[in-house]
């Protein structure tokens, strides 16, 4: 079995740099992203210049225990991995973990970690934030055992409300927004301000499929080296490197 660190350094076609998509759901039939081995091949095909792709499909407290849910994502990979090719880029195990109640007592967020990290991406509601989940997101983001990842920020109307998101700013909490707030006309000005001035740390497309919200990271790393040149995501870059190698924000 060929493994996908090892299809990674036999790729065939160039990287401008080590460019990790943080935001996936790649893996074939386990959420409401790719539907099938063959939509998951598409979609890592659509993204050439993408070395690392964390998959991270969806996970439900109210659905899924983490046992069953790691169950159903391993028999994923295992459909997917067997039809790899050497032009696969490196392929890291995730979830994006859905915010649910008591979640700052839970045991078990560990086990759904990206894996060999510490690193948990975390999905809030859409909806205006109760205190409750607001605290809960500090004090989740204050934990000594987890680095939490906050997912695609700039869906959540605190993100634009410089008085609260201070809070989260000041925190150890990491920003990852998705490729779409850099290319669509109306957010790309606020996207290109918020990454110059150290609010996002980590990129991802948030791909659910070849058509549906598609893999376009590749185009958001076009408008940011144009517009911040390629040391902006270089930075962006580096910082996930060093998150998937386990060695934290050093």
């Amino acid at each position: 079995m060929v493994t996908a660190m090892a299809n990674t350094r036999r790729r065939t076609h160039p990287v401008l740099t080590a460019m990790v998509d943080f935001h996936t759901h790649i893996l074939p039939g386990i959420d409401d992203g790719s539907r099938g081995v063959e939509e998951s091949l598409q979609m890592l095909r659509a993204m050439p210049e993408v070395s690392h792709v964390v998959a991270t499909p969806h996970f439900y407290a109210s659905e899924n225990t983490p046992e069953r849910f790691l169950r159903r994502r391993g028999a994923a990979w295992a459909r997917l991995r067997e039809q790899l090719d050497a032009a696969a880029p490196d392929i890291r195990l995730g979830a994006e973990v859905f915010y649910f109640e008591g979640i700052c007592r839970s045991n078990e967020l560990s086990a759904l970690c990206i894996e060999g990290t510490n690193v948990l991406l975390l999905e809030m509601p859409f909806d205006n934030w109760s205190s409750r989940a607001f605290n809960d997101l500090l004090e989740l983001g204050h934990r000594a055992d987890i680095q939490i990842v906050l997912a695609h920020a700039e869906r959540y109307d605190i993100f634009y409300h410089r008085r609260d998101w201070q809070h989260i700013a000041d925190s150890p909490i990491l920003i990852q927004c998705n490729a779409a707030f850099f290319l669509h006309l109306r957010t790309r000005h606020r996207a290109l301000r918020r990454l110059e001035d150290g609010y996002i740390h980590l990129l991802g497309s948030d791909c659910h499929g070849i058509e549906r919200r598609a893999p376009v990271l590749g185009e958001a790393a076009q408008v940011i080296r144009k517009h911040l040149g390629d040391n902006a995501l270089r930075d962006v870059d580096r910082l996930a490197l060093q998150l998937l190698d386990g060695r934290g924000t050093e």
